[in-house]
């Protein structure tokens, strides 16, 4: 049986009948996170790379990967032959075999696709979902995004360092630091624009750009067939791929404009 994708729990604090006395801790302790939070702010490019490379590195250890010679992983690599990097950061691709439907990209190039979402998909389809999340790592929405979710959840009290060495993160801060990243959203713009990165980048590489009309074709069906009753195993797949109907006009226009066929 899939497992499903591990998800840090979160602790609810009731405020109600505070004390003075505890009002003005909380304060004090806010405001000093706040300055925390300030100074993590100057995290620098090595060690926003540690902590990508932390995060990623717990997500395979805490999710059961595909073994190389799954037929899972066998399919995404032939998939993915010639996709090699994206603005000079090496790509690597694994499968989680877990129920959930989605797929991700880190900053760092890992590409995690989930088998549950390889199930309802064609060939075609996946490829337009890996292009799309190629393209958020390709304008550093995925970085962007990374570091928000650090100062936001993981590191909400502050980060130490020592010789500009990123502190290592608990369990529970990487827990926290995967809810914030599976809850984050991108702008409209920055959909657009991942969308178009993955409709280039697939046809520079010598794979069909029509994958991204079909895969955003998929997922306005699939919401369809769910309607009110989808779980929230589609949910988030929904909520982070809004506006369907005009992403699907703009890359079936690209592609027609270019002359490209349409794959059967």
């Amino acid at each position: 049986m899939k497992k499903t994708i591990l998800k840090a729990a979160f602790l609810l604090f009731c405020m109600a009948g505070t004390t003075p006395a505890m009002a003005q801790f909380n304060l004090k302790k806010a405001v000093n996170g706040a300055a925390k939070a300030a100074k993590a702010v100057t995290l620098t490019d090595a060690q926003m790379a540690e902590y990508v490379k932390e995060y990623i590195d717990w997500m395979d250890e805490h999710n059961p990967v595909c073994a190389a010679d799954d037929p899972y992983t066998v399919r995404l690599n032939k998939l993915t032959e010639g996709l090699t990097e994206v603005e000079g950061i090496p790509l690597n691709f694994k499968v989680y075999y877990v129920i959930d439907v989605n797929a991700f990209a880190c900053a760092d190039g890992s590409v995690r696709v989930f088998s549950s979402l390889m199930d309802i998909m064609s060939d075609e389809e996946l490829l337009g979902v890996i292009g799309h999340e190629v393209g958020h790592v390709a304008h550093k929405h995925s970085k962007n995004a990374f570091r928000t979710a650090l100062l936001t959840s993981a590191l909400k009290d502050g980060v130490s360092s020592q010789g500009g060495t990123a502190a290592a993160l608990t369990d529970s801060q990487l827990g926290d630091l995967g809810e914030a990243l599976v809850n984050a959203s991108y702008s409209q713009k920055q959909e657009r624009e991942a969308d178009d990165y993955g409709y280039d980048f697939l046809k520079k590489a010598g794979k069909n750009p029509w994958a991204m009309a079909l895969s955003f074709q998929k997922l306005k069906q699939l919401q369809e067939e769910a309607g009110a009753q989808k779980t929230s195993k589609l949910n988030q797949l929904f909520s982070s791929h809004p506006d369907l109907d005009a992403r699907i006009e703009r890359m079936q226009k690209r592609a027609t404009d270019d002359g490209i066929e349409k794959p059967e």
